[in-house]
């Protein structure tokens, strides 16, 4: 048909008139229109076979694309189906098991390895006692003395900083240490006259004073004067053993000096640099647990440094107050006794007790009954202001263990490592309870008053 549009049927055409005059014979009119209609057909036909091709072909690529989705998407649900098929709980024997079972059960185990862990930690560090004491001692230090150094800093260089707050905090310790020892050699004389007469005053408390003794003056100084013959003779008949201990003694004295110097070492740099130390350790770490460990320990670090700078403070203030005490009653020796106050603070529980014992019988021995009295009320007093004014205002926020948890902490670590175990109970416990509060979450505690147990089950 397309040829037959082309190349219509008509009839033979007149021959041309001949030229005239030399010019072109003139194309009829019909025929230039026909030309002009089928040229304009074809082009038409041209573009719409274009459009056809187009349409076809995208036709063609949309049903490949959807080709391609609809085969990736199976491919996808095929590895869901997988995924799910293999993350499909399996069977268990526990699952014919009550839940709370399971769960009692599964606590018991996490119970027993935290148990194991602790005890291999104290196992361990119970074969390197004084590796741990020159450690702790540099903790110690490191947070009486990190707010002086953090001054210094501010006008020095970390490292001079750090020497400068060390020598400052030595001539304060040979101060007082001076100071103590000044007055007792400047009182000696007369205290030696004083306790030889209070010697006279404890044995007449004893012979004749409210104690249920039945005994004579010449009874006791006769059972002292055995005691001490005794003693003499232990000496005389033990002396090579004796004189190997002390020999034996100067390895205890070695290992002092170097526990000493390895926490004054220690010190240093955990002054100087240890956020550097701290920030070294937080990158050996796994990233996932580096800010649970970073608030762990920063909580912990917080409650150690409050408890030891509000012990030294509190154990200052007890000393110095005591000493004031002992000074208006004229006590002699209120310098050392205050000191032995102050010392005796940093040992809960035990330590204050015992520096009131030591400082009664010096006023008994020297003063006599009423006096002995009047120091034990007021060296108690002291420890009432300690325990309910001093140590909440100073330690309130950094350390809120209850009585009973700390007398059970000292009464353990009294137990197990001695005197010890006495002094570093208390903040390892408040250590490790502050960094379980700080990772554990949580929920909304009871208000009121609990219901009272009627046992009615209906």
């Amino acid at each position: 048909m397309a040829d037959a549009i082309d190349k219509p049927e008509q009839a033979d055409p007149a021959p041309p008139p001949e030229p005239t005059n030399g010019t072109e014979p003139q194309r009829p009119e019909s025929d230039s229109a026909l030309h002009h209609f089928t040229s304009r057909l074809r082009e038409g036909r041209d573009v719409l076979d274009r459009t056809i091709d187009r349409a076809e072909r995208a036709r063609l690529d949309a049903r490949e694309q959807q080709l391609r989705y609809e085969g990736a998407s199976t491919a996808d649900a095929a590895d869901a189906d997988g995924e799910a098929a293999a993350g499909a709980p399996r069977s268990s024997p526990l699952d014919s098991l009550p839940s709370w079972l399971v769960r009692g059960g599964l606590g018991a185990w996490l119970l027993l390895g935290m148990i194991i862990i602790i005890g291999l930690v104290f196992f361990a560090t119970s074969r390197v006692v004084p590796v741990f004491v020159g450690v702790f001692m540099a903790l110690v230090l490191t947070s009486i003395l990190q707010p002086l150094v953090n001054l210094f800093a501010r006008v020095m260089p970390r490292y001079p900083a750090t020497f400068l707050a060390l020598l400052t905090a030595l001539a304060l310790v040979v101060g007082m240490v001076t100071y103590v020892v000044t007055s007792v050699t400047n009182q000696w004389n007369t205290l030696a006259s004083q306790f030889s007469d209070g010697v006279d005053t404890i044995v007449d408390f004893i012979v004749n004073g409210p104690l249920p003794l039945d005994l004579t003056q010449q009874e006791l100084m006769g059972r002292l004067q055995d005691l001490l013959r005794q003693g003499q003779n232990y000496l005389a008949n033990n002396a090579p053993s004796l004189a190997t201990e002390v020999l034996s003694n100067a390895g205890t004295v070695v290992n002092i000096f170097a526990v000493l110097a390895l926490a004054i070492f220690s010190t240093i740099f955990f002054l100087a640099s240890g956020g550097r130390m701290w920030r070294w350790f937080l990158n050996e770490l796994p990233a996932r647990i580096r800010e649970d460990v970073h608030h762990a320990a920063g909580a912990g670090w917080y409650t150690f440094a409050g408890y030891a700078r509000g012990t030294v403070l509190v154990a200052l203030t007890d000393g110095i107050m005591a000493g004031i005490f002992l000074q208006v009653i004229s006590v002699p020796l209120a310098a050392p006794l205050a000191v032995l106050v102050f010392i005796g603070a940093f040992i809960p529980i035990i330590g204050a007790p015992t520096a009131m014992i030591i400082a009664m019988v010096v006023a008994l021995a020297s003063k006599g009954f009423i006096t002995m009295v009047v120091v034990g009320l007021g060296v108690a007093g002291i420890g009432q202001i300690e325990g309910h004014i001093l140590q909440p205002l100073i330690m309130g926020r950094q350390v809120s263990l209850h009585p009973v948890v700390v007398i059970i902490a000292v009464a353990v670590g009294t137990y197990s490592a001695g005197l010890l175990g006495a002094i570093v109970a208390v903040p390892l416990v408040s250590v490790a309870w502050s960094m379980y509060s700080e990772l554990h979450t949580k929920d909304a505690p009871v208000v009121g008053e609990l219901p009272a147990y009627t046992g009615d089950k209906d």
